[in-house]
């Protein structure tokens, strides 16, 4: 099951302006922005009401996966201004 998420290419489009990435294209780029966006909303949702815990951890949760992003993004992170 791991071997599926060891594709080489980018799982990404790379954002026509600004800096990032854009939507997935790929299916794991699906799940780990799902993955993602799932274990943020359950972090709020499970500790709303202790917010001195809950901050760190979504913070935490926010950024660490931003190297995969980057990583499986066409061309990498760079500033675009919509050239191709």
């Amino acid at each position: 099951m791991l071997h599926l998420f060891m594709d080489k290419g980018p799982w990404f489009r790379a954002k026509r302006y600004g800096y990032g990435a854009g939507l997935p294209f790929k299916w794991q780029g699906w799940v780990l922005l799902l993955a993602h966006m799932a274990l943020i909303i359950g972090l709020a949702v499970g500790l709303g009401d202790r917010p001195m815990v809950a901050l760190p951890l979504i913070l935490i949760a926010g950024f660490a996966p931003l190297p995969i992003y980057a990583a499986r993004t066409e061309g990498g992170w760079k500033w675009r201004m919509g050239k191709d």
